[in-house]
């Protein structure tokens, strides 16, 4: 089974040069100067140099990902194009903010169309907004606004864009630091939120009138569907991230409860980190099991809803922002271009592993 392995490194292997991430081409990433976790050859990689990668999607064999710094890159059987991205205002600088979550329409290949979210500046404040990109050529151009000022700060953006099963557009919006808006049905913020691909409202959403799906998180960035139920990954405030099972209208807690605590009328989580931090985002599932990129965690850990288990299962290569499955593949991007990690000059890197390799 590939796991990638950890060699704590002597100070005699130090005295005498011998070097471990020389023979794997790897540098460490957030380890302590003595200890080194060494990738094994099961995972390859797919594009290097990217520029604070954030959400990795698929149509066919071309794989686009989106970057924080405000581009799509495109790879197309080993040919990295990365493509421009207008919009029509100016990325926010603050800390977690830019070009954040990305999704293709359902017919992107007829359309050209897809889904983005994003973190700007005006002369009023920080917001972030919902939009449609169209593309034409290797440029996309930012079509119509779905969704507007989402209150933002300087961190807790959310983020993360998904299309249901039900063909809903699925997003993600964190507290902007001000954790009573969590609680407050009438704000977008700590929420996940359920809207039409033309940006309408659904009329089968839980609150009328209302985008909100979900309420009472902190900074949800992970979004997927496993036999049709919702799940959801979460940032705690100190430790204490959460995995959790959506349900439409449910209360998640924050900020009056967290971790293992409770309180009637709020949803306690399916796991939690307790003192441990993973710093949860992008999710995927295969055969009953969900894998969950962690960015403190500095793994993909891959949770076993039937046994209620959890475990790293990919480490060593630093902050991972998102995951991706596809046929035998698990795919996985880094993110230690970020300002949080240590990377090197190949980073940021789309990494993939045979799923059965994981077994």
């Amino acid at each position: 089974m590939v796991k990638v392995c950890s060699i704590l490194l002597s100070m005699m292997l130090l005295i005498s040069g011998c070097s471990l991430f020389e023979k794997e081409n790897l540098q460490p990433k957030d380890q302590p100067e003595d200890e080194a976790i060494v990738r094994q050859p099961g995972v390859e990689v797919v594009a290097e140099k990217l520029r604070i990668p954030w959400s990795i999607n698929k149509v066919n064999q071309v794989f686009y990902v989106s970057e924080r710094t405000g581009s799509i890159v495109k790879i197309d059987n080993g040919k990295m194009e990365r493509q421009q991205v207008d919009l029509e205002k100016p990325l926010a600088k603050a800390s977690e903010a830019g070009l954040l979550g990305f999704v293709q329409d359902p017919e992107f290949t007829s359309n050209q169309r897809a889904f983005a979210y994003y973190t700007y500046e005006n002369g009023q404040g920080q917001f972030n907004r919902v939009i449609t990109l169209q593309l034409e050529g290797n440029k996309w151009t930012e079509d119509s606004i779905l969704l507007d000022r989402i209150p933002s700060a300087a961190f807790h953006h959310g983020g993360r864009l998904k299309i249901g099963p039900d063909e809903k557009l699925y997003i993600t919006t964190g507290d902007a630091t001000k954790p009573e808006s969590a609680q407050d049905i009438k704000s977008l913020n700590g929420k996940i939120l359920r809207m039409n691909m033309d940006g309408s409202i659904p009329v089968d959403n839980p609150f009328e009138n209302s985008y909100v799906y979900s309420y009472g998180h902190r900074n949800p960035q992970g979004l997927v569907w496993l036999d049709d139920a919702l799940y959801a990954s979460e940032h705690g405030q100190s430790a204490h991230d959460e995995v959790n099972l959506i349900k439409p209208g449910a209360n998640y807690g924050w900020p009056v409860i967290e971790g293992t605590e409770t309180k009637t009328g709020m949803e306690t989580p399916l796991f939690q980190s307790g003192e441990e931090t993973w710093a949860p985002s992008g999710m995927a599932t295969h055969h009953g099991k969900l894998f969950v990129a962690t960015l403190r965690g500095n793994a993909v850990r891959e949770f076993d809803i039937e046994r209620r288990t959890t475990e790293p299962i990919i480490t060593g290569l630093g902050r991972i922002r998102d995951v991706y499955v596809d046929n035998e593949y698990l795919y996985f991007v880094s993110n230690n271009t970020d300002g949080r990690g240590n990377p090197d000059e190949n980073d940021d890197i789309l990494y993939r592993v045979l799923l059965s390799d994981l077994k």
